[in-house]
């Protein structure tokens, strides 16, 4: 599984989430301790906001701790909200357009997890995708094919009821052709003003999340994994839960896919 981190509120350099604290997304690169593969070596990604509408986005193959480029961007890029990702591949390819984050104009969306199976039925998950959004497919993986179903169910209008029923598709045809566990998943997605996330899972082992306020920096993380051991006031969101963060302000809801409403 994938460990990956975002963050909301007054702008700051990437390090402070992607490099300086003891247990950073670089250090959960090599030393994760909350999913079940320690290891995240299969590539990276940032997605950050600034003065455009359209996140800027640097992907790579290469491991997240020896790649000296990233460490120089995250050094000088300041950004009021990003997303970071280190991939540890389920499957797939290792190739840049297989790392995430994925963008879509100003949209940019990252996922932990699993599609049950996902290899047996790509074919049928790739016909989800209308025309309008496949010329965007670029890689393999399960994750950007459900952005790109979750876009087409308007992602703009309602981002919690289209990614419902795009998790609800794929969750159908995982439990028609694929193998349990038929979804896991966290994802943290924005379109450049509100960061939003997700933990959600088809049993009882749903990827953690996390999100801490910071008074220092004036902003939220939202991490797979907490930054600092040593602070005690990360906050667990529950499985089966929308978030959506704006600022200082939090919102949870009940993140149900609703399956009788989806045909395989």
């Amino acid at each position: 599984m994938c460990r990956w981190a975002a963050y909301i509120g007054k702008p700051i350099f990437l390090e402070e989430v992607v490099s300086r604290p003891r247990h950073s997304l670089i250090h959960q690169s090599q030393c994760a301790t909350e999913c079940k593969s320690a290891i995240n070596a299969d590539g990276f990604g940032l997605a950050w906001y600034d003065e455009r509408e359209e996140p800027g986005q640097y992907r790579d193959v290469s491991p997240a701790w020896s790649d000296c480029n990233l460490k120089s961007i995250v050094q000088q890029v300041r950004s009021g909200l990003f997303l970071g990702h280190v991939r540890a591949s389920t499957g797939t390819a290792t190739s840049r357009n297989n790392c995430h984050p994925f963008t879509f104009k100003q949209w940019s969306f990252m996922h932990n997890g699993q599609v049950g199976g996902f290899e047996h039925f790509r074919r049928c998950g790739d016909m989800m995708i209308p025309d309008e959004y496949y010329a965007d497919r670029r890689g393999a993986t399960d994750s950007e094919a459900l952005f790109l179903v979750a876009l087409s169910e308007g992602l703009d209008a309602d981002p919690c009821a289209a990614l419902e029923r795009a998790t609800a598709r794929f969750e159908a045809l995982s439990r028609a052709r694929g193998t349990a566990p038929h979804i896991r998943m966290t994802v943290a997605f924005s379109d450049g003003q509100k960061l939003y996330a997700v933990r959600y899972a088809t049993d009882d082992k749903a990827p953690t999340l996390y999100h801490r306020w910071s008074q220092t920096h004036q902003g939220r993380a939202v991490v797979s994994e907490p930054l600092e051991t040593d602070e005690e006031d990360w906050l667990l969101v529950p499985a089966g839960t929308f978030c959506t963060f704006d600022g200082e302000q939090v919102s949870m809801k009940p993140f149900v896919p609703q399956q009788e409403a989806i045909a395989a």
